[in-house]
Formats: structure tokens, sequence, C-alpha cells
């Protein structure tokens, strides 16, 4: 009796041990913390892709790019413009095949891709354009303004009337003046117009500024600091009759005794420059942020 009763226990411990998966311990999770949240969060299914060798494939973004990663080596791809991928299989793959994933970040936003191969060319994507629901911000201590926000300010400017009129000049039959000056951020919006009343078209070779003092002092004393413009909206190369710019610049403090030069030069040898002279008080007079520019960022 005694041995059936060992040979029952043994059977009824082994079924028992045979009916235990061999996994890991899972949890379940009934109130997401803040860390569950951010690890759900992390792992939102990301759009899809198609490629195929026959077809190079564009990921255009809303702004600059600053660095793209491939996940693995079945793709190969670059940056052919300031905001635009192109990506392409290595090798033919099997249809619907994963061939990794492609991580984009801009100025401001991050956008990540699951790509997959497909037999179909047509199936591909050949332009994808990102959209507003495939990227997510982050913070970028570098960047406060997207060359894309500039762009879209600088045009409403362009199109808004004049409201300053305090900084003029004229030199060789060309008259210079300055219609708007923004502050918005970190940065000052500079509008500034030409009127050529010669009958020669002026022939623009670049547009420099400068901090200079106000007053000519003796080559050793004076000291005059070249700007770099961070943006501007309108690079022709010439105008006959009249010409239109906006000029994004780092916002900046000088003393009084400073003066900001705007300079037009002509491309000639002998050639014609008109320039503007901004005072430090037409400076802190700038508008502010208008709420009528906001129209060209919705």
């Amino acid at each position: 009796m005694k041995t059936i009763l060992l040979t029952l226990a043994l059977i009824f411990s082994m079924t028992i041990h045979a009916a235990q998966p061999d996994t890991v311990k899972v949890r379940y999770i009934h109130r997401l913390t803040e860390d569950d949240a951010r690890i759900f969060e992390n792992n939102l299914q990301k759009t899809v892709i198609y490629v195929n060798d026959q077809v190079t494939t564009h990921l255009i973004m809303p702004e600059n790019i600053k660095l793209v990663d491939i996940s693995t080596d079945k793709l190969v791809g670059n940056q052919c413009a300031d905001n635009i991928v192109r990506l392409k299989p290595k090798s033919t793959l099997m249809d619907n095949e994963l061939a990794g994933t492609v991580t984009v970040i801009g100025e401001r936003h991050i956008a990540q891709f699951t790509v997959y191969y497909t037999k179909a060319p047509k199936r591909a994507h050949s332009v994808y354009t990102v959209g507003q629901e495939d990227i997510r911000d982050y913070t970028n201590p570098e960047v406060s303004m997207t060359q894309g926000d500039m762009s879209r300010l600088c045009w409403s400017i362009f199109m808004s009337r004049r409201k300053c009129f305090r900084v003029h000049g004229k030199q060789y039959g060309i008259r210079a003046q300055v219609n708007n000056i923004y502050t918005v951020g970190d940065y000052f919006f500079i509008d500034f117009s030409l009127q050529n009343k010669s009958n020669i078209k002026y022939d623009i070779a670049e547009i420099r500024l400068k901090l200079m003092d106000k007053k000519e002092l003796k080559a050793t004393n004076s000291q005059t600091i070249e700007l770099t413009p961070v943006y501007m909206v309108n690079h022709a190369d010439h105008f006959t009759k009249s010409y239109r710019n906006v000029i994004v610049l780092k916002k900046l403090t000088f003393p009084e005794e400073k003066k900001l030069r705007l300079e037009i030069t002509e491309d000639q040898i002998s050639g014609r420059v008109s320039y503007l002279d901004i005072n430090y008080r037409d400076i802190l007079n700038a508008d502010s942020f208008a709420p009528e520019l906001l129209i060209n960022l919705q």
C-alpha cells in the first residue's frame, strides 16, 4: 500500500512540474506608474515605410535635419538636402521582411520609422512627407527657433505694412529704408527695402551686417565687428527698381557709441554701396512679437 501511495505521489509531482512552462516572470500592470507610461509611450507603433531595391525612398522633414540613424546594415542612406533623407535596401530581401528602424532628428523634433521590404516596386514609398503625426518634440538647448519657423515669420513680416520711419538713407540714386524691426525670442528680424531711382539695375554682391563706431576714430582705436545673419528670406542677386528682404540676427546689445550698419554691396569693380545705420535706440524700440505675425504660423 505504501509503495502504491509513493508511486501516485511521484506521478502527481511530475505532472505539476510538466504543466509549468519554462518562461520568465510575467508582470501584470493594473495601474500605470510614470515610468510605465514612459515605456509604453516610447514603444508606440511607428510609421511604416516600404522600400524596394529598384526605388529610392526620400523622407522629407518639416525642418532641417541634425542626425539620421539607421539601425541595420540592410539599408543604406544619406542626407541629400538640409531636410531630406534618401534610403535604399542594400540588396533584395524577402517580401515584408523587416529592414530596420530609421530615426531622424531635426532641430526641435524627432521621428522614427519601421522600414519593411516589399517585392512590388509600386508599393514602395518614393517620397514620404513627414507630418505632425509622425514627429515628437524634444528639447534642444542649441535651437530656440527652427529655420522653418523663421521662414514663416519672415514672410509674415515681408507682407506686413511699414511701421518704422526713422531709419533711411540715399546713396548713388538708391534709396534704402528700414520698414520694421521685430524682436522674437532670441532674434532680431530686420525688414528693409531698396528703391532704385537710376536706370541701371543693381547687382547684389553681398549683404553684410557690421557693428561699428558712430564717429570715425583713428584706425588703431576703431573697431568693426562683422555679424553673421542667421537667416535671410530673399536670395535674389539683382533688382531693377525695387527690392525687399527680411534678415534674422541673433539678439545682441551694444553701447550708444556703436551703430549697427546694414550694407548692400553691388557686384562690380566700382560698385555702388547702399547702407543703413541703425542706432541702439531703434533696436530698443523694436516691436515685440505681434499677434498678427501668428497668422502664417498656423
